[in-house]
């Protein structure tokens, strides 16, 4: 039997007009893998993980998760995924355990249990003290963490995380590195677009470049250096 990614862009192209946003898209992200979409803004990196949100729908190309088309099973294929954007949106007047509690009821219908909740939180890098503190308070490195415990309470195999680390300081973008491993040894298929060469180094198994909506470039990051990846990129850019 043939084996398929867990996500999965298949000729996924998009226009706004004159402007190319995403030009034949191929790419597949399987279990246990991170793969970094790099590129300047306008690049295409988050009209893809749009598509595969199903907030943009793709003129020709199909986005895939779980082998099941986005956009003739949105439903369905939401249950298996969570996103976790540049800034992750919750509910400030409420602690991160109360967060945790809703999102988590919201995506699988059961209201889990405090200690399942605390579970994912401190595996998350939170401590039991920080999950019964308001959100409102908490750097952009502790939101992320709670996006993570949504994403473990909700069991997604798939994430898709666009510019994660962006004003995160050294040591939050530390963290969320070891949170990604943690991630991969769970085996979930990760997308995520980002600016950081340094991190998608680091971070992923597979990086692509993309320019103007086209994926230029795609390699393993075990088989480059990070000043390879980095010349690499600024000559792709100024080609």
């Amino acid at each position: 039997m043939a084996y398929s990614p867990l996500l999965e862009a298949r000729g996924l192209t998009k226009r706004y007009g004159d402007t190319v946003a995403l030009d034949a898209l191929d790419l597949g992200v399987n279990s246990g893998e991170v793969y970094c979409l790099l590129g300047a803004n306008g690049a295409g990196k988050s009209t893809a993980i749009n598509c595969f949100l199903d907030f943009v729908r793709p003129d020709t190309g199909s986005a895939l998760i779980g082998g099941s088309v986005v956009a003739d099973d949105p439903i369905g294929t939401k249950q298996r995924l969570a996103y976790i954007p540049e800034t992750v949106m919750l509910y400030g007047n409420l602690s991160a355990v109360e967060n945790l509690e809703y999102f988590a009821t919201l995506a699988t219908g059961t209201r889990p249990a405090r200690p399942d909740l605390l579970k994912h939180l401190i595996t998350a890098g939170l401590t039991e003290v920080q999950a019964d503190q308001r959100v409102g308070g908490f750097s952009k490195g502790m939101r992320q963490k709670v996006g993570i415990a949504i994403a473990l309470a909700k069991g997604a195999d798939v994430l898709l995380l666009d510019e994660p680390t962006s004003g995160l300081d050294p040591k939050a973008s530390n963290e969320f590195h070891g949170l990604l491993g943690m991630l991969r040894a769970h085996g979930a298929a990760v997308l995520m677009a980002t600016h950081d060469l340094f991190r998608a180094k680091e971070s992923g198994t597979r990086v692509g470049i993309m320019k103007r909506g086209r994926k230029v470039a795609e390699l393993r990051t075990d088989e480059i250096g990070h000043a390879d990846l980095e010349q690499l990129y600024l000559q792709h850019m100024h080609d």
